[in-house]
C-alpha cells in the first residue's frame, strides 16, 4: 500500500511539473487586449496551456517585463512603437511570427467643439508623448488639413517637424493613459482607442475624426528573440487567429477595434 501511495504522489508531482512548464505569461493593456486574451483562455487551457495575464496601464513596463524575462510575451503595441522602443532602450524585442491581431483606429476627441472646422486659432491639442503615437497623432491632424509636415512619409514626426500651422495650434504632449482625463483642459485630444474605450468613449460615435481600417498601426504580439518561435507562443497566435476571435472583436467593439487577420 505504501509503495502504491508513493507512486501516486510521484505521478501527481510529475503532472504538476508538466502543468507548470506550460504556463504562458503575457502582459497586456486592459482594453481590448486583456479582454481578447481572456476570451481565448479556455481554448488554450484545452491545449494544456495556462495563460496568465498581467494587466498594465502604460506602454513601457510591458516591454521591460518581457526583456527582463518576467513575461513571455506582451500584447499592446504596434510595430512603429516597438521600433521606437527598441531604438531608445537599446533592446531587440520582436514581433512573433504571424503576430498581427487587430487595428485600433486612432481618433480625435473634444468636449468643446462638435466639428473639427470649429477649432479656433491658437487651440491646444493634446497628443501622446511617445514618438510613434505622437507622430501618429500629427499624421492624422495633417490628414484633416490642420497642419502640414516636413516629411509626409515619416511615421514618427514631432511638433518640430510641423512645416505649416495656419491656426497656430499649440501641442501639449502627455502620457497616453492621461489623454482622456485631459479632455476638459484642451480643445482637442488625439487618443489611442484602448484608452478611449476605457474612458467610456465610443470611437465610432464620439471621435470627431478617426483613422481608416487601412491604418498601418496593427497591434502585434511581442517577445524576446530567443522565444519568438516557442511552440506555446505559436499556439497562442493560432488561438488569436480563429473565426471565433474575429467574431468576438467585431461584435464587442463594433468598429472601434478591427481584426487584422
Amino acid at each position: 500500500m505504501l509503495k502504491k501511495a508513493l507512486s501516486a504522489i510521484a505521478i501527481a508531482t510529475l503532472a504538476l511539473t508538466a502543468q507548470a512548464a506550460d504556463v504562458l505569461k503575457v502582459g497586456a493593456t486592459a482594453v481590448p487586449h486583456a479582454e481578447i486574451l481572456n476570451h481565448i483562455k479556455p481554448a488554450l487551457k484545452a491545449q494544456g496551456i495556462d495563460l496568465q495575464i498581467k494587466e498594465f496601464s502604460d506602454y513601457v513596463q510591458p516591454n521591460a517585463a518581457v526583456e527582463d524575462k518576467q513575461l513571455d510575451v506582451n500584447f499592446f503595441q504596434h510595430q512603429p512603437y516597438l521600433d521606437s522602443y527598441n531604438k531608445d532602450r537599446k533592446t531587440s524585442l520582436v514581433a512573433v511570427p504571424n503576430g498581427k491581431v487587430h487595428v485600433e483606429p486612432f481618433g480625435g476627441y473634444s468636449q468643446k467643439i462638435k466639428n473639427v472646422k470649429d477649432l479656433k486659432d491658437g487651440a491646444t491639442i493634446a497628443i501622446p508623448n511617445d514618438p510613434s503615437n505622437g507622430g501618429r497623432a500629427l499624421i492624422l491632424l495633417a490628414k484633416q488639413g490642420l497642419i502640414e509636415l516636413k516629411d509626409p512619409k515619416s511615421l514618427t514626426p514631432t511638433p518640430l517637424d510641423v512645416a505649416k500651422n495656419p491656426k497656430k495650434l499649440k501641442f501639449k504632449e502627455l502620457e497616453a493613459p492621461l489623454l482622456p482625463r485631459a479632455l476638459g483642459d484642451v480643445d482637442l485630444a488625439l487618443i489611442n482607442t484602448n484608452y478611449a474605450i476605457e474612458a467610456k468613449l465610443n470611437p465610432t460615435k464620439d471621435a470627431l475624426f478617426i483613422e481608416g481600417a487601412d491604418s498601418p498601426y496593427t497591434n502585434i504580439v511581442v517577445s524576446r528573440q530567443d522565444r519568438a518561435n516557442d511552440p506555446n507562443i505559436a499556439k497562442l497566435m493560432n488561438a488569436l487567429h480563429t473565426p471565433d476571435v474575429k467574431k468576438f472583436i467585431v461584435e464587442k467593439y463594433k468598429g472601434a477595434v478591427v481584426p487584422a487577420f
